[in-house]
């Protein structure tokens, strides 16, 4: 499609892909999608991304990102057919962070099918420059049907440009010591929307959950991965490929009454959300891509019952080590800003590395960036190495998938 041209679409759950082809000096992006009625929203809830990833009315969700190699995508999900009457228009845009537009190549929507997959539209190269927020598209109505329209308008001032253009209230950053305090805004209908991710590094390694609005709900840990070449120590033993690679992510866990654990895919021990340990693990991926990487689900509305809990990531197969292997970490809180940081390449034989401490303070919980590579000793387990590392003190025993 070119720009300001529109088609038809049906009214059923559609499939709305932004991608782009990463590299170096290329920004990450993210994809937004704003529910308007007379040209704004009628409150922050219209507004659906990565900190606030689905619509009261489950019409719109943020699914999130995938990589494949250098493409990468991030994806919404809009079902028409229960997008609410008084809604006029679905906007659909993104954002950069850290660069402009731009700076990222092979940018494009496409919207297909949710159920059969099959492509409705696509919009490339808008012509960006240098725009840090884009409306790339939008889904309207037109005499009691939809159509798509692709509308590549640019803002230089990015999300937060983006975003209070059609009503939605920003949080304030906040003010660094020495500098004057920000005078105290007017009351507003509704907490404002916190548009920045926090991302953890070695000066700044932890970061509290309850400060960046993580107090309940559900937390999602989420390990994405790609490999940046061939990876070195191929043990080959299911055959070559991309696919052949699995990672496990783990946790340990201590409750406040003691009691001690490990949440894994070996011996199937998922753990559970809403029962001890209040931690779950969503399934056992093996190609870094599929439902973006591997995740851990903790419930947040158990905040006392932790005392701490290890995010550790073993190397099961397809790999003598993690080195030449690209990873990111993400901490998404179902009610706060995102936290995510990337691991330091690999310079050990290691075959187990620890993510993330996240230990209970004060009531609160704190996420302390870890990035350790560990090797274990000949004959030990790498649960057992992580458990020396931390002092768990458990008993293990051999177990399979």
């Amino acid at each position: 499609m070119s720009k300001g041209s529109n088609a038809p679409v049906p009214t059923t759950a559609l499939r709305v892909e932004l991608g782009w082809r990463s590299g170096p000096g290329v920004p990450d992006a993210d994809a937004s999608a704003l529910l308007l009625v007379a040209g704004k929203v009628r409150s922050d809830d219209d507004f659906v991304f990565c900190n606030q990833p689905a619509h009261p009315s489950g019409a719109v969700r943020h699914e999130g990102k995938r990589s494949a190699g250098e493409q990468v995508t991030d994806t919404l999900v809009v079902d028409l057919a229960r997008v609410e009457s008084s809604v006029e228009r679905v906007v659909l845009a993104a954002s950069a962070d850290g660069g402009t537009f731009g700076q990222v190549p092979g940018l494009y929507i496409e919207v297909r099918d949710a159920a059969r997959g099959d492509v409705i539209a696509r919009f490339d190269d808008p012509g960006a420059t240098v725009e840090a927020a884009f409306v790339l598209g939008e889904f309207y109505r037109r005499h009691g049907a939809w159509k798509f329209r692709a509308v590549g308008q640019g803002y230089d001032s990015g999300l937060e440009g983006l975003a209070t253009d059609f009503g939605i209230t920003v949080d304030e950053p906040r003010h660094t010591a020495g500098s004057p305090a920000p005078t105290a805004p007017p009351a507003a209908p509704s907490a404002p929307v916190r548009l920045g991710k926090v991302t953890l590094t070695k000066a700044a390694p932890s970061v509290s959950l309850a400060k960046q609005g993580g107090t309940s709900g559900a937390l999602r840990v989420n390990l994405n991965w790609q490999m940046r070449k061939q990876l070195s120590g191929w043990s080959g033993r299911r055959g070559a490929g991309h696919g052949n690679l699995d990672l496990d992510l783990c946790a340990l866990y201590e409750l406040a009454d003691g009691r001690k654990g490990v949440v894994q895919a070996l011996g199937n021990a998922f753990g559970s959300l809403h029962r001890p340990p209040y931690i779950h693990l969503d399934g056992d991926d093996r190609t870094g891509a599929v439902a973006g990487g591997e995740n851990l689900t903790v419930n947040l509305d158990h905040t006392r019952d932790f005392r701490r809990i290890l995010v550790f990531v073993t190397l099961y197969e397809g790999a003598g080590s993690f080195a030449d292997l690209h990873a990111t970490v993400t901490l998404q809180p179902q009610h706060g800003a995102p936290v995510d940081f990337s691991l330091d390449e690999c310079t050990v034989p290691s075959t187990v590395c620890a993510l993330a401490l996240i230990t209970r303070t004060d009531g609160d919980l704190v996420v302390h960036r870890e990035a350790r590579y560990l090797v274990p000793e000949r004959r030990v387990s790498p649960q057992r190495t992580i458990d020396r590392a931390y002092g768990w003190g458990m008993n293990w025993t051999p177990g399979r998938k």
